[in-house]
């Protein structure tokens, strides 16, 4: 039975996304991409603090060794929360000054995967790249429009990735020793009236929890047959993404974007980030081994 679906924290973000749950820290890391803010709500204590940034973030991951790592519009960088410090790693689209990053996650050995998109929309522009734990950069799949959501199989053999114009989730044969992905299938075909999947995350049961972007709501799928289980509506029309946190890892965190004035005259709360209590336990988020 699920629970009932709270707003948590009434932000009103342009483009709030890429929640990231800290289970050391007990916060939820978010983002407000245009805004060029990083928020930290404090699960314990109930409190959502902001970091104002000079970039536009695109996702964030924490790091084994403290801090974090954030991918911004210039590159990934190292980030301490407290202090509120930058220090650059790598810029692997210093080249394409019309790119900035966006969605991202680390994998189960600890490296911290991003992709790109065009501030302008231009198709087949961008990529998704992997910055490893000795701090190299590897591209990952080329000619990508839009790199969103991305999981990795409780099992770690299959990795799940999101070219959102697709409307499709392909699934890759992952080796986890070296970071290899190959043999893509699309396994997902996402309804044209739903809106666009966006941010995506993974179940204990291995099932992904995919955003509906123009689509009001989150979905959950079973990845073997291609088959939509559930979905949770959510009072906003952009859905962006979500992922599991809270003590027991059975909350699902979801991010909205503001978007436009007509989407906050139907939907208020746009850009808040909600909460909703799950039936099961998500994954916990892979940290930064570098």
């Amino acid at each position: 039975m699920l629970g009932k679906l709270e707003l948590l924290v009434d932000e009103k973000a342009i483009l709030g996304e890429g929640p990231t749950w800290d289970d050391r820290r007990q916060v939820l890391y978010w983002l407000d991409i245009m805004g060029k803010k990083l928020h930290i709500y404090d699960y314990r204590k109930e409190t959502n603090r902001t970091i104002k940034l000079d970039q536009m973030p695109g996702t964030i991951v924490p790091r084994t060794s403290g801090g974090t790592v954030i991918a911004l519009q210039d590159g990934f960088f190292f980030l301490d929360p407290e202090t509120e410090q930058l220090e650059p790693i790598a810029d692997p689209e210093s080249h394409l000054p019309g790119n900035r990053f966006n969605d991202g996650k680390c994998d189960p050995k600890g490296r911290f995967w991003a992709g790109s998109i065009h501030l302008e929309g231009k198709e087949h522009t961008c990529a998704l790249y992997c910055l490893d734990t000795n701090l190299e950069v590897e591209k990952k799949i080329s000619e990508v429009t839009n790199s969103n959501g991305l999981a990795w199989s409780p099992d770690e053999t299959t990795f799940y990735y999101i070219d959102t114009p697709t409307l499709k989730v392909c699934a890759y044969d992952y080796d986890a020793e070296t970071g290899t992905i190959t043999n893509p299938r699309d396994i997902i075909q996402f309804p044209e009236n739903e809106g666009f999947p966006d941010g995506m995350t993974i179940d204990e049961e291995g099932m992904l929890w995919i955003a509906h972007y123009s689509g009001s709501k989150v979905s959950r799928w079973d990845p073997n047959s291609g088959r939509q289980l559930s979905s949770i509506s959510v009072p906003a029309k952009h859905v962006t993404s979500c992922t599991f946190g809270g003590p027991d890892l059975d909350e699902l965190y979801i991010t909205t974007a503001r978007a436009d004035d007509t989407d906050m005259n139907e939907f208020p709360h746009a850009g808040g980030l909600f909460r909703i209590k799950t039936e099961v336990k998500g994954m916990s988020a892979f940290r930064f081994n570098g």
